[in-house]
């Protein structure tokens, strides 16, 4: 939950890689609803950077398992997971970028409106979040660097980091196929109510 001026909320809900830990897409709504989060799943397929057979991984919120969602997931080719009821560790990372965004930007803010929210958001996921905050589990690379070095040691190739069929997971042990691409999603109402 993001606080406006007047009382209001407004809602972040966010599609994070795990591997490059990317925000690859994300939106803003005065309702937390399944088209909040439809819409974060559209907006980053249309930017190319999910495909078919990705693993989408989210807490139990109710808009993760409505209908609408889940018929997106299956038409899109995606595989459905759910944290599991009572375990706050399986959506650890997802957690872990909302405890940075609360601490880095919103440091217990209010938004003047909606728009400022969207405005000081994009800002800060993708003027700063993705392209210069430095990951120690990326080897103090920002998700952007370290997704430019997977291409260049990839020849290219995007397709190995953003639609599941990776030589990522081989490097680092993994034998037979390659592994599905996992995403995280999150949304800031679970996280805060985690956390407070």
């Amino acid at each position: 939950m993001l606080r406006m001026q007047g009382g209001g909320f407004c809602y972040l809900a966010c599609l994070q890689d795990k591997f490059t830990r990317r925000i690859v897409g994300w939106q803003i709504s005065e309702r937390m609803t399944a088209q909040l989060v439809i819409d974060v799943l559209l907006q980053a397929r249309g930017r190319g950077l999910i495909g078919k057979g990705a693993i989408i991984h989210t807490d139990q919120g109710s808009q993760y398992a409505a209908v609408e969602y889940r018929r997106l997931l299956y038409v899109g080719g995606f595989r459905q997971s759910m944290s599991r009821k009572g375990n706050c560790y399986d959506n650890a990372q997802a957690e872990s970028f909302f405890s940075r965004f609360k601490a880095e930007l919103v440091e217990n803010g209010i938004f003047e409106s909606i728009e400022d929210a969207k405005s000081e958001v994009f800002s800060y996921i993708e003027g700063y979040y993705n392209r210069i905050r430095l990951h120690s589990s990326l080897g103090y690379k920002s998700p952007l660097e370290f997704e430019k070095e997977l291409k260049i040691k990839n020849k290219g190739s995007t397709e190995s980091f953003v639609c599941g069929k990776t030589w990522v997971f081989r490097q680092f042990g993994a034998k037979g196929p390659a592994s599905p691409r996992l995403l995280f999603t999150g949304n800031l109402l679970a996280i805060f109510a985690q956390s407070n």
